[in-house]
């Protein structure tokens, strides 16, 4: 006869806790989804249980409101954007083919999803704002980005001037050709340019 096992109250909650990770994991997965499928802004929390197999009321166990979902789909997203900028790069070359590969990474991520592009750097829902946590990948980032042009010799207080233009260019693709290369290659001559003018600033 075999023993028993007795599951304790910790293995309990942990299972519990994991179910619930992987659950919450789905319903972002399904927001996404929608989010391609519909706009960002476009479906309903009434859509997304549907897309889960859940009533609406059912969503709110697991997140409290519609931007609690945004929220993580801005974590997911940052996340990734992090891991997308650090691919290929190695640490100790900072140079003019650094700054092109860079800025090539940048908009490739950009315009390889415009859903995310919206949610991660446009205005795109309104009165949306990411919590402290997933703001903070965010800036992470971004101070990423920042000490990498920094060693390019570029002051510290341009980098907006390069997220602009970059943005601007990928927003420009989207927009207007997407799935082509109009403005993507235009992306070299806008380092150049950006490399050119601040260091004349410096």
């Amino acid at each position: 006869m075999r023993a028993r096992t007795t599951v304790g109250a910790d293995e309990v909650i942990g299972r519990r806790a994991l179910r619930r990770r992987d659950t919450q994991a789905e319903i972002v997965d399904a927001a996404w989804a929608l989010a391609a499928d519909e706009g960002l802004t476009g479906w309903t929390m009434r859509d997304l249980g549907a897309r889960v197999g859940m009533k609406a009321q059912s969503l709110y166990a697991y997140f409290a409101s519609k931007h609690e979902i945004y929220d993580a789909m801005f974590h997911q997203g940052y996340a990734s954007f992090r891991t997308h900028m650090a691919s290929g790069r190695v640490d100790d070359v900072v140079d003019v083919g650094t700054a092109r590969a860079d800025a090539h990474r940048f908009f490739g991520f950009c315009v390889e999803d415009p859903v995310r592009f919206q949610l991660l750097f446009l205005r795109t829902v309104p009165g949306f704002e990411p919590s402290p946590a997933s703001y903070a990948v965010a800036v992470e980032v971004l101070d990423e980005m920042r000490r990498t042009t920094v060693r390019l010799g570029v002051d510290e207080d341009r980098l907006d001037l390069w997220t602009a233009v970059m943005t601007g260019l990928a927003s420009q693709q989207i927009a207007n050709d997407p799935g082509g290369d109009r403005w993507a290659r235009l992306v070299d001559d806008a380092v150049d340019m950006l490399l050119e003018h601040t260091a004349q600033r410096r």
